[in-house]
């Protein structure tokens, strides 16, 4: 049973940072891409950026790019989500999810989610 969990989510000011933290259980962790989604309230959830399993290969939404970064330490099967320049626009629950194999863009394709963790930014 693959278990994802989030953490770092809370309450910040516009241009402010925070660090998101997903701790993985699965046993292969690098044989799984791993994603950041997010969704707010009254909207469709969202790709915000992906890992392939060996961290080599990375891509994100356009209204991130720039300000997000995505990495991951295979050794402690965790993968992480710095989000720096926050808006109030990032303001959402966000969630980790892991499929086995080849990375997507699609939320649609990850078998395993996270709990989710909000993401509030104040103006």
């Amino acid at each position: 049973q693959v278990q994802l969990v989030e953490s770092g989510g809370g309450l910040v000011q516009a241009g402010g940072s925070l660090r998101l933290s997903c701790a993985a259980s699965m046993r292969t962790f690098s044989s799984y891409a791993m994603g950041w989604f997010r969704q707010a309230p009254g909207k469709e959830r969202e790709f915000v950026a992906i890992i392939s399993g060996t961290g080599g290969s990375t891509d994100y939404a356009d209204s991130v790019k720039g300000r997000f970064t995505i990495s991951r330490d295979n050794a402690k099967n965790t993968v992480y989500l710095q989000m720096n320049g926050l808006k109030p626009e990032d303001t959402a629950v966000y969630y980790c999810a892991a499929k086995f194999g080849a990375w997507s863009s699609s939320y649609s394709s990850y078998n395993y989610w996270g709990q989710g963790t909000q993401v509030t930014v104040s103006s």
